[in-house]
């Protein structure tokens, strides 16, 4: 992979309005994880630096990994902080997902820490992970970086999602995402109620954002509810974060136990 042949799969696949799917990484930090991604036919890994004990160096490590595979590495860090942002970027990463983003000037500094000037302010980091440490001229390196990098701005309660059209006119960010479990606490639905009407009007409002700026809409949420997954697609949705690690292996797992225990 050199580094003029750089793309980010998952970013070209949603500009030509392309289905990603996103397998969550919330517990597992080896590199495995990446290759198990990649044979169940997954796009995307979401590193959860949010809500999880996954430090920058594990979440590196299964991201350079996942490199390898064509698995677009992504991570959601857990604060608004420049250098969060781009020490990831810096260490294998190819997307940020930066949470509890509630206006277009929370959106605005995503951008500014994550793009190189004249856009932003990034600083320039050399040869990284993702350009397979090659060392092409720095202008060449932050041009290819700043049209590969995938940039997501989470809305998570409903002054974001109210706000989720001047959110997704900012200039930079590549996709509006729901984080609908937050969103369905903070508005009093029961957590995780995804058929509510209430979140029905969340989700066509952030469609229809998405929609009127060119932006892609991604969900997280909707694990294994065929019927909402419809819906989301129809909607418009192209990014669907639909299972995590331990989620696939405890829905394996437990009902094993119980049939061999049912055996006695």
């Amino acid at each position: 992979m050199g580094a003029i042949s750089f793309q980010n799969t998952t970013k070209h696949k949603l500009a030509r309005n392309e289905l990603v799917l996103c397998m969550a990484v919330n517990q597992m930090r080896t590199l495995d994880v990446a290759l198990i991604a990649a044979t169940c036919g997954f796009d995307a890994i979401f590193i959860d630096m949010e809500h999880g004990p996954t430090s920058l160096e594990s979440a590196s490590a299964v991201s350079v990994a996942a490199l390898g595979y064509g698995i677009t590495p992504i991570a959601r860090i857990a604060s608004h902080h420049a250098h969060d942002m781009a020490r990831y970027l810096d260490s294998g990463g190819m997307g940020l997902m930066v949470p509890h983003i509630e206006n277009a000037a929370e959106a605005e500094e995503i951008v500014r820490y994550c793009k190189f000037p004249p856009r932003g302010m990034r600083s320039a980091p050399g040869t990284i992970p993702t350009l397979a440490f090659e060392s092409p001229p720095q202008p060449e390196i932050n041009r290819i970086l700043d049209e590969q990098v995938l940039l997501a701005a989470m809305v998570e309660t409903p002054t974001g999602v109210a706000n989720a059209d001047e959110i997704a006119a900012v200039d930079g960010i590549d996709m509006v995402h729901i984080g609908a479990l937050d969103v369905s606490t903070v508005m009093g639905i029961a957590p995780g109620d995804m058929h509510h009407p209430e979140m029905r009007k969340v989700f066509e409002t952030v469609a229809a954002a998405c929609k009127r700026h060119g932006k892609a809409m991604g969900v997280g949420g909707a694990r294994g509810d065929r019927k909402l997954q419809q819906y989301l697609i129809g909607l418009g949705a192209r990014y669907l974060t639909i299972g995590s690690d331990f989620g696939y292996l405890m829905s394996a797992a437990k009902p094993d136990v119980a049939a061999v225990r049912a055996m006695v």
